[in-house]
């Protein structure tokens, strides 16, 4: 979406001159730094009217102040009602809340519980025969800001910081300017509402996949149970069963299978749609039919529905659009992903935390590239490690996993100096690391983001875990699959630093710190619902739990 921005204007006057002379009445001048010339009712709305309506209507009593602001900016004009009568605008505004509702979205005030409908209704029938001075004009008027800013805080805005703060959100809010948004959509009227929309692309996505769905949940309110007499059973190509003729009915009616087609035969083609549909859920892409395809699709679309309701909620709560190079972590989907410009670049396959050691969900700045890297122990993995390995071993525990004793600085301290028995993880007084090598745990490279989480991103000697389909192996850090082609994305506008330079620098005996001349935006975020640029709706599992936590806060029990 294009940024937002304050539309400049000309002083209108309201008051029309008289052919040989002026009208007696004062013009009536508007801010002229905010709004376009366009007709309005030439008779302003009695500012007191404003005060009145918010005393007797409590619902819209938390944005009063911005109502007024709103409208002492445009001298109490109408901004919904004009001389042709009520808007276009209004009208996008009630269709976006009457379609949101109806997907499950859901609004606070809806149009039954403010009248909205009932006074949109009125004030249609009766046209351009508008009575400036009829107390529905004005309470129409009012009625519609007030649930514009209701819409706006609600489904654009989403619930508190605070409130994200207790579900372990901690990457900073976005904020919105909800006048600008209605300066701006009342200074277009030709411009469609949802094209103003302050949110990500991704809601939208999301939103019109909520609607597709919310569709075919109407059509077939309910799924007929997929069973496998065995759950050890599987089908693939080639292979015939009732079961695979109900698999292509459901994946041709969820658009993986194209060609309808209710033969008990495996075909390509279900072998293509099958892929399709594995990829997109997160599965093993195999082409194989096992319980756990039957189980995804068993789940009644409402579980899907829900799904995509959680992620449009984190969505509200990003930033509208990032134009600037950034590296974007989504924990369920254990990938990376590098943007350039705002745009995807190439991805790949990480590890994060296991649920009980998981990866906090924040975003700072990359500012160093640190190749052959120590790897300083934390004190939960010593404590619960290294130091019960050391008092079975002895210091051949340390010479086995290539690691060291030093002091604070940085001096080695012999390990047989040293009282292992009498130190836990928490109050011991020296630092364990482990050198530079292909062993180490932080491999040949690690990316540093500076965060009190003490969470980056790094090499790994362990390379089979890749390619597992879950990938909740980690610490709490978040090991990167191709590290080297990282370094060369964030160093490849720095000539020094060539293909062959950086492969002496991962493969060198002492640890070298790069400072990077950009620093870029590291997003560690959580979404278990998207639409890629494929334009694919992908679904995963909640490896943390914050789907549930979120459910609670929306949906209640």
């Amino acid at each position: 979406m294009k940024k937002l921005h304050l539309l400049l204007a000309a002083v209108v006057l309201l008051a029309a001159c008289r052919q040989g002379g002026r009208s007696g009445k004062q013009p009536v001048l508007r801010d002229t730094s905010h709004y376009t010339k366009q007709e309005y009712i030439n008779i302003p709305l009695d500012s007191n009217k404003v005060g009145e309506f918010l005393q007797k209507h409590a619902e819209y009593a938390q944005y009063g102040e911005q109502m007024r602001e709103f409208y002492r900016k445009r001298g109490y004009h109408f901004a919904w009602i004009n001389e042709e009568g009520i808007t276009e605008q209004a009208g996008g505004l009630i269709n976006m809340m009457r379609s949101d509702v109806n997907d499950g979205i859901s609004v606070d005030s809806s149009l039954e519980k403010s009248k909205l409908q009932s006074l949109y209704d009125t004030m249609a029938l009766r046209g351009a025969n508008v009575n400036r001075n009829d107390p529905v004009v004005a309470t129409t008027e009012l009625t519609l800001t007030g649930q514009f800013f209701v819409y706006a805080n609600k489904v654009w805005g989403g619930m508190t910081s605070d409130s994200a703060r207790d579900l372990e959100w901690y990457i900073p809010r976005k904020k919105i300017d909800v006048n600008s948004v209605l300066d701006t959509i009342i200074a277009n009227p030709k411009k469609v509402l949802s094209v103003e929309e302050p949110v990500n692309r991704q809601y939208k996505l999301l939103r019109d996949e909520l609607q597709k769905m919310a569709t075919l949940v109407k059509s077939h309110p309910r799924w007929d149970s997929l069973k496998i007499e065995k759950k050890t059973v599987t089908f693939k190509s080639g292979d015939s069963s009732a079961v695979i003729a109900g698999v292509k009915t459901r994946l041709q009616l969820l658009g993986d299978l194209k060609e309808k087609d209710t033969t008990f035969l495996f075909t390509p083609l279900l072998d293509s749609a099958l892929r399709k549909y594995q990829y997109r859920m997160g599965h093993k892409v195999d082409g194989v039919i096992r319980q756990q395809t039957l189980d995804a699709l068993n789940r009644p679309l409402e579980h899907y529905m829900h799904q995509l309701l959680l992620n449009m909620e984190r969505l509200r709560w990003v930033p509208v659009e990032v134009s600037t190079d950034y590296i974007l972590v989504n924990i369920p989907e254990f990938k990376m992903h590098v943007y350039e410009g705002g745009k995807l670049a190439w991805s790949c396959n990480v590890v994060v935390g296991t649920p009980g050691a998981s990866t906090v969900i924040f975003s700072r700045e990359m500012k160093y590239v640190v190749f052959s890297p120590y790897w300083n122990v934390p004190p939960g993995i010593l404590g619960n490690e290294v130091l019960p390995g050391i008092r079975r071993s002895g210091a051949s525990y340390l010479s086995r996993h290539n690691m060291e004793v030093v002091g604070a600085s940085g001096k080695v301290i012999s390990p047989g100096s040293i009282n292992w028995n009498q130190y836990k993880g928490s109050n011991f007084p020296y630092i364990v690391r482990q050198k530079p090598g292909g062993a180490n745990s932080l491999g040949k490279v690690k990316f540093l983001f500076p965060n009190e989480y003490n969470i980056y991103l790094h090499d790994t000697p362990s390379r089979g875990l890749f390619t597992e389909t879950k990938r909740t192996f980690s610490h709490g850090c978040i090991r990167v699959q191709e590290p080297k082609r990282l370094a060369q994305w964030l160093l490849r506008n720095d000539s020094s630093w060539t293909e062959k330079k950086i492969d002496q620098a991962m493969n060198a005996s002492k640890e070298k710190y790069v400072t990077l001349k950009e620093k870029i935006p590291v997003f560690i975020g959580y979404f278990t619902a998207w639409v890629n640029s494929n334009g694919q709706l992908n679904f995963r599992d909640d490896v943390y739990g914050h789907d549930a936590k979120l459910a609670k806060l929306l949906f209640g029990k």
